[in-house]
């Protein structure tokens, strides 16, 4: 009997708006886009369906823009818009490297866009497209955290694949800031919600548990993290159900 050649077939990829940013420190990227584009690639080779789900914090936080006087439920349709903006660029990047991409958006924005329709999206991931959701779960106060983790239960994904910048996991505290932070290898939901160690929202937190959703969380600029994740090998932190 063969072996398969990956240990998760259908996997939610959970990209912050940052990850698009590179050396930048606003907007985007094209090298880096393209690189993120190529990790994906290795994956979708591999026969994996890949759906994506992208913030949109390089552009504008809707929670940023409220403090600075904004309505806030505007200011979260705004950075649910930012959202689509990235989506549009990882399509570009896909397609250029010959991947077939779709990006199905939350808000009906029909001349760039298919709606979100959670059947058109599972079709597409069997017909080996990689499906972008873009802006959020389309309702404000709701984060891309929680859109990653309402999509991957949609769709029936395996395991939901958490990329950050620069920290290869999850740590007791930030080990940009703190020298010896300890690092999880792997740890449950229920100690993620209760140390509050802020590296997804606890709306998403919780149903990700609830749907017993597993989730890798790994660093980005680690080139074959994707592809290695998928496999089965030991990358980041793995947050587990009990």
């Amino acid at each position: 009997m063969p072996v398969p050649a990956t240990k998760y077939r259908r996997v939610l990829l959970k990209l912050s708006g940052e990850a698009l940013l590179g050396d930048r420190t606003y907007g985007i990227s094209p090298q880096y886009v393209r690189y993120l584009c190529e990790e994906v690639k290795k994956m979708h080779d591999l026969g994996v369906e890949v759906a994506i789900v992208i913030g949109g914090g390089n552009w504008l936080r809707g929670a940023q823009a409220a403090e600075q006087g904004i309505e806030e439920a505007t200011a979260h349709y705004m950075g649910m818009l930012a959202m689509v903006i990235n989506a549009l660029a990882l399509q570009s990047g896909l397609e250029a490297l010959g991947i077939p991409t779709r990006v199905q958006s939350a808000l009906r924005i029909d001349e760039v866009a298919e709606p979100y329709i959670r059947r058109r999206a599972i079709h597409h991931l069997e017909k080996g497209l990689v499906v972008v959701f873009a802006a959020g779960t389309g309702n404000p106060f709701f984060t891309s955290d929680t859109a990653a983790a309402l999509r991957a239960a949609e769709i029936d994904a395996e395991v939901i694949l958490m990329g950050k910048n620069a920290v290869d996991g999850v740590y007791d505290a930030d080990p940009r800031k703190v020298a010896g932070a300890h690092k999880y290898e792997e740890m449950d939901y229920r100690d993620l919600l209760e140390k509050r160690l802020q590296i997804m929202d606890s709306t998403a937190a919780a149903l990700a548990e609830d749907r017993k959703i597993p989730i890798i969380v790994f660093d980005l600029g680690q080139a074959d993290a994707m592809v290695r994740a998928v496999k089965g090998e030991h990358v980041g932190t793995l947050v587990h159900s009990h």
